[in-house]
């Protein structure tokens, strides 16, 4: 058991290391293309929309067919491809392109991994623990982003990120689990537990409309290096490592008020950025985002798995996150062109506010 939990400790490090390498720096990359803001957002919003459908679609084959590790083994060597393929890119259509294609290979593997942790861990306490190398395999992308320092280097670093993933994969045990075959089940999911989701769109919404115009802000705004960029997002990282671990082993507190908390304590990291005035003051913000994120990552994820068919669940989950990543980047945008950056700070203050009362009436 202990050596399948480092397999996928591996694993779950290196997925999320190869995204997250290019996506902190993706709107610098996107801006270095075209100097509509709009079309910035557009590009960005590609790959979430991309992600939404394969989630979905992928998350519900792999429930009716009770397989995990083929849509995780497939996934790791498309996005090899097409996150290897954005070197290429070297105008707007084609990063849009490539955008999508990632957003596809990423979407895919995603609920299939996270359905595989939950159901190969005997003891779930430990399921918290391998979770928690999503934050560390960001936090080694942003690190590496913030060394490597060039924007067409990043991309082949990502293609062979996903491929160590794919050598761990390797060696997981193929488990066949119990099909679940009901029809409109996806639709049960979501009817079920339209309240989570519907707080969680809200609160991504307004994150991912602040992290599309943050790395221009630390930039442009308070003339931050790439590698203080980097310094700044290993905050978020590194204290959701941390307590995404403690959840394994000292937080006992229950699924859905770990969710709530999540979602409640997101109002104070906008506020906090609304008002700033130079670039090292994102940093205890950004480290507050980690413990949002660690409490509403484990709390609903987990939750949705406990209560709910697994795979589907956790696809509707993250299709979840991705609509609000399709939506944010093009609200955030919008907003910034009409009006300024601090206004998306408070835009994101208000949607999770809201958010926070609709999380108020999910059931325990």
């Amino acid at each position: 058991m202990q050596q399948l939990n480092n397999l996928l400790r591996g694993a779950t490090f290196f997925q999320h290391a190869g995204v997250s390498i290019i996506y902190v720096f993706m709107p610098i990359l996107a801006q270095s293309l075209t100097s509509n803001i709009f079309e910035v957002g557009l590009t960005i919003a590609s790959f979430f929309l991309a992600q939404i459908l394969s989630s979905l679609y992928f998350g519900r084959i792999s429930d009716a067919k009770g397989v995990r590790l083929t849509f995780i083994r497939i996934g790791f060597v498309s996005c090899a491809v097409m996150f290897g393929l954005h070197y290429i890119a070297d105008n707007s259509f084609y990063l849009l392109l490539v955008r999508l294609g990632a957003g596809v290979a990423s979407g895919m593997m995603v609920p299939a991994m996270l359905a595989y942790t939950y159901e190969s861990g005997k003891d779930k306490s430990k399921v918290a623990s391998v979770i928690s190398f999503h934050a560390l395999g960001w936090l080694a992308g942003i690190v590496a982003a913030g060394v490597a320092n060039n924007e067409k280097t990043i991309f082949l670093i990502s293609a062979g990120l996903f491929l160590a993933g794919l050598a761990f994969s390797a060696k997981m045990p193929n488990y066949t689990m119990p099909k679940e075959v009901e029809s409109g089940a996806t639709k049960k999911v979501i009817a079920k537990n339209k309240y989570l989701f519907l707080s969680l769109l809200l609160r991504h919404i307004g994150a991912t409309s602040v992290w599309t115009i943050l790395p221009l802000v630390l930039t442009q705004t308070f003339g931050a290096k790439l590698y203080e960029v980097s310094m700044v997002y290993v905050a978020n990282t590194a204290t959701s490592f941390i307590l995404m671990n403690l959840m394994g082993t000292k937080i006992r507190t229950k699924n859905v008020t770990k969710f709530k908390i999540g979602i409640g304590l997101t109002v104070f990291v906008f506020a906090g950025m609304a008002v700033m005035n130079s670039w090292w003051m994102a940093i205890p913000c950004m480290a507050l985002v980690g413990v949002t994120w660690a409490f509403l990552y484990i709390g609903g994820s987990i939750h949705l798995m406990e209560n709910n068919p697994k795979s589907t669940s956790t696809g509707v989950f993250n299709s979840t996150i991705s609509i609000a990543n399709v939506i944010g980047p093009v609200v955030a945008g919008s907003i910034a062109f009409w009006y300024n950056q601090v206004a998306v700070m408070y835009f994101a203050v208000g949607i999770c506010v809201v958010a926070f009362l609709v999380s108020l009436k999910i059931k325990k």
